[in-house]
């Protein structure tokens, strides 16, 4: 594990393996992507940039790959080869003859497939080959999907187990577990089962497509997605490219019937209907004679395309109020008469059985399970999570008494009494409903747990509905956002002004932090925007005053308070991050000063401290100011958002000192590690002496810019008038030339346009708009 990963080769260009090599890239990784020529891997390459979502976080990634053919690989200069090429036995095995002779001592082997027997790739391959061969099956798209399942073979040394876990942890920020080399190992193992389960239910009815993926997305805790959508998105030929792999793999002959295609998912492969990269599958996007976009749905009786239908489920409605989240829904769900009901058990209820009974073939233990169903398939619980929600009795019984609901869904899951999976009969003997103690799983380890482990600890020092203060030990105290997607207004600035205020008093330093995947929407504009229409102009401007002053405490306290942020980061937040001692990042973090899509500008210290960094760029002072200036007023002005954390980097959110965790998971640990860092000797900020600003010229050129972006119509009015009082600060007010103002000076620009703005109608239509929709609006 100490030796580190300076340098990859990926052999395959196809869609893994090219999205592999992009994702070690943005690890900083030196990647060789090679194919059987070197035509075959650039156009392999060229592939992948032209992907969306980007697998690259930004395009200066793209000069750490470089392609070629295999016979020009250098197999002995590499930390890491990844074999990422067609599924076929021979192919793989013929490579891995070559590497074996070619590799170096230490580098470590491994094969991405996601179906073939391991064991059978390194048969005649040398003993230190067999030492440093590994699977790392990575999850598509790589970059964005956490889960890798690393699957030694019986050979495998443990120090290249533990390597390749700490480079795809740490290094590439990927989730990890282990399994066992079965067929498809854990997630797609469990997941296909589950699929092909709801597959078979759709193939013999009651149920159509819209309606089974209301049952299986949000309701029972799956993504958006559900079954159909998701299907479509992945590709239907990769979904029964796998079913085969474990139809050949198994000798069992209801799991081979059941992965065997029925007649209406046949006739979508045999018409090449298998998803989006179809432009069909079970979903259809359809353009009207006025351009417009509608998307129909597959009627499988006739194989046309027809408009969808909404849902109308007053079963599915209700769980919307059913207590205790995702398990809460499933089992009210699971335990209920509907016909409704009685899918879910015939699907997701064999499936947690079915799980229950095989997870000692396919895992090492139950938590491995939880965790690759969580990060692999996006599930909120896995299904041992599942079964213990409901309740082992409460599953045993319902699913016993479960009969055929039109005798075209499949015999009773459980006939006979003795027939309970060995797992869930041994916890009921030993006197427990569930499978581990309640509050026992977490899908992450407890030293990385930091907000949890404090509260587990009971160490809140304070908190509201909001945020809450908490102590994370070592001297080092938190403050945790928990709002919804964690608005900040007058309840989290009094916990973030509590918090600095204990960890100056007691400590050595202040993180900020949520649990969620997003760290903040911003301000809370339901606040704003109830103030605009009852005219409490005093109310909004002490607000404003308020958070000024918040964010700057987080530059001038007397400790280091860092910034964790992750996912969405936006407006208000975005400006905490930029006052911050020190921020550490999620790779994937969103982040950006958007106030101008709800009608405003950044004015909680935003405008000033972009305009600041736009200096610090400059050369020298006699450096013209504008181009400068102009990056600024473009990037606050378009709204321009990071599409990761080293994007951020580039549009001046991040400075060069801030880190970034690859692994989402480690982001909070990592904060605590650079408040220690810095804590000692620790030198608080202070207001800068003075900000240059650039007076009527800047002034001048940038609002030629708003005009001439408003007649040739690529802005509206609005954005016109916003950009004209966001230039207006920029260029430094009413100046009579290029000068030196103070911090202050600026902040009082920054409120005095947020008011303006703030009682401007079509402000206030484009904030409620937001509010409704979550969506910007450009009036």
């Amino acid at each position: 594990m100490s030796i580190p990963l300076r340098r990859a080769i990926v052999v395959g260009a196809g869609t893994m393996g090219a999205q592999i090599a992009a994702h070690m890239a943005n690890a900083g990784v030196e990647v060789h992507l090679l194919d059987v020529d070197a035509a075959a891997a650039a156009a392999g390459w060229k592939r992948a940039l032209a992907l969306k979502p980007d697998p690259l976080f930004t395009p200066a990634h793209a000069a750490l790959v470089r392609t070629g053919a295999i016979d020009d690989a250098a197999f002995g200069e590499a930390d890491w080869i990844v074999e990422a090429i067609v599924e076929r036995l021979e192919p793989k095995r013929s490579l891995f003859e070559r590497i074996d002779r070619q590799r170096g001592l230490d580098t470590i082997v491994s094969s991405n497939t996601s179906g073939l027997p391991l064991a059978s790739l390194v048969e005649g391959r040398s003993e230190a080959f067999a030492l440093h061969f590994v699977g790392t099956h990575f999850f598509n798209p790589p970059r964005y999907m956490p889960l890798v399942e690393v699957i030694p073979v019986a050979a495998t040394s443990e120090d290249t187990i533990a390597r390749a876990r700490h480079w795809l942890d740490v290094r590439l920020g990927r989730s990890v577990v282990v399994a066992r080399d079965s067929p498809n190992f854990i997630a797609n193992h469990i997941g296909l089962y589950g699929l092909f389960k709801v597959l078979q239910a759709w193939e013999q009815g009651p149920f159509d497509i819209d309606t089974i993926d209301a049952m299986t997305g949000p309701a029972i805790g799956r993504p958006k997605s559900a079954t159909f959508r998701t299907i479509d998105i992945t590709g239907l030929d990769v979904a029964t490219q796998v079913a085969r792999n474990f139809v050949e793999r198994t000798s069992d002959a209801g799991l081979q019937r059941l992965f065997t295609m029925g007649p209406r998912i046949a006739g979508l492969v045999e018409r090449g209907w298998i998803g989006e990269k179809a432009g069909q599958g079970f979903f259809k996007r359809s353009r009207g004679a006025g351009g417009a976009s509608d998307i129909l749905v597959l009627d499988p009786a006739t194989f046309a395309y027809v408009p969808r239908v909404p849902v109308a489920r007053p079963v599915l409605d209700a769980l919307r109020d059913q207590r205790g989240g995702a398990g809460g829904r499933i089992k009210a769900l699971m335990l209920g008469k509907a016909e409704e009901s009685a899918f879910t058990r015939d699907t997701l209820g064999d499936t947690l059985l079915y799980t229950a009974r095989v997870w000692q073939t396919i895992a090492h233990d139950i938590d491995d399970v939880d965790r690759a169903m969580r990060w692999g398939f996006g599930w909120d619980l896995g299904p041992f999570e599942i079964i213990d929600a409901i309740g082992i009795k409460e599953l045993l019984g319902v699913m016993r008494a479960q009969a055929p609901t039109d005798g075209r869904l499949g015999e009773p899951a459980l006939p006979k009494a003795e027939e309970a999976p060995p797992l869930l009969a041994d916890a009921l003997a030993a006197g427990r409903n569930t499978i581990r103690t309640p509050g026992a799983f977490r899908p992450e380890p407890a030293e990385l747990l930091i907000l949890a482990g404090a509260r587990d600890r009971q160490s809140v020092v304070t908190s509201n509905a909001a945020a809450s203060v908490l102590d994370t030990g070592d001297g080092i105290f938190a403050v945790e956002l928990h709002s919804k997607m964690n608005a900040i207004g007058g309840d989290t600035l009094a916990m973030l002004q509590a918090g600095v205020d204990r960890a100056e008093r007691d400590g050595i330093g202040l993180i900020l932090a949520t649990q969620g995947q997003a760290f903040s929407a911003g301000a809370n504009l339901m606040l704003v925007l109830m103030d605009a229409q009852e005219g409490e102009w005093d109310s909004i401007d002490a607000m404003v005053r308020v958070f000024q002053r918040t964010v700057l405490s987080f530059r001038d306290a007397q400790v280091p308070v860092v910034n964790a942020i992750n996912g969405l980061t936006l407006g208000g937040a975005t400006e905490m991050a930029l006052h911050a001692a020190g921020v550490q990042a999620a790779a994937e973090t969103y982040m950006g000063l958007v106030e101008v899509g709800v009608g405003l500008i950044p004015a909680g210290c935003g405008t000033k401290e972009m305009l600041w960094r736009a200096n610090q760029q400059r050369p020298s002072r006699q450096a013209d100011a504008l181009p400068f200036v102009q990056k600024a007023f473009e990037t606050i002005g378009f709204g321009m958002v990071s599409t990761s954390a080293p994007h951020a980097r580039t549009l001046g959110y991040l400075r060069n000192g801030d880190g970034i965790s690859m692994n989402r998971s480690r982001l909070h640990a990592d904060a605590r590690e650079l408040v220690q860092a810095r804590a000692a000797g620790y030198v608080p900020g202070h207001a800068p002496a003075a900000i240059a600003v650039g007076g009527p010229d800047v002034l001048a050129a940038l609002t030629l810019g708003v005009h001439l972006a408003h007649r040739a119509g690529r802005i509206g009015d609005h954005d016109a008038t916003i950009g004209r009082k966001l230039a207006w600060i920029l260029a430094g007010g009413n100046v009579p030339h290029a000068t030196d103002e103070s911090e202050a000076y600026l902040l009082d620009l920054e409120r005095e346009a947020f008011l303006s703005l703030c009682g401007e109608p079509k402000t206030q239509e484009r904030i409620a708009y937001t509010l409704k929709t979550g969506k910007t609006m450009r009036n």
